[in-house]
C-alpha cells in the first residue's frame, strides 16, 4: 500500500532535481555539485518508493535500523556541507582582502598623479 509520505518524498525529489538542473544551467552550480545533489535527490525518491530498503542497507552496514542509518548519513552530510561552506567563506575573505588592497593601491596611484599635476 502506498502511503502519503511516499508521494511527498517522490515529489520533493523531482522538484529537487528540477531546481538543481536549473541552477546548473544558469551556471550557479558546478558539475560536481550537480552530480552530488542529483544522487541525493534520486536516493530520496528511491527511499520514498522502497522504504524497506533502508532497513536492508542498515543491516548490511551494521546499523540497527534504517531510520538510524538515514540519520547518521544525514549528520555526515551536514558536516560535509558545513566544511564546504566554511572553505567557501575562507576563499571569499581572501578574495575580498586582495580586492581591497588593489583598490587602495589604485587610489594611492591616482592621488599621487593628482598631486604631481597640481604641483605643475
Amino acid at each position: 500500500m502506498v502511503m502519503v509520505y511516499q508521494y511527498i518524498g517522490v515529489l520533493i525529489g523531482i522538484i529537487g532535481i528540477i531546481f538543481t538542473l536549473l541552477r546548473f544551467r544558469e551556471g550557479k552550480m558546478s558539475l560536481g555539485m550537480l552530480l552530488v545533489w542529483n544522487i541525493i535527490w534520486i536516493l530520496i525518491i528511491i527511499i520514498s518508493i522502497f522504504p524497506q530498503s533502508t532497513g536492508e542497507f542498515a543491516t548490511l552496514t551494521g546499523v540497527g535500523r534504517g531510520l538510524d542509518l538515514i540519520f547518521i548519513l544525514g549528520i555526515i552530510g551536514c558536516y560535509y556541507l558545513i566544511f564546504k561552506i566554511y572553505n567557501m567563506i575562507e576563499n571569499i575573505e581572501q578574495e575580498i582582502t586582495h580586492l581591497v588592497r588593489e583598490i587602495a593601491l589604485q587610489r594611492e596611484n591616482i592621488e599621487l598623479k593628482e598631486d604631481e599635476e597640481n604641483q605643475n
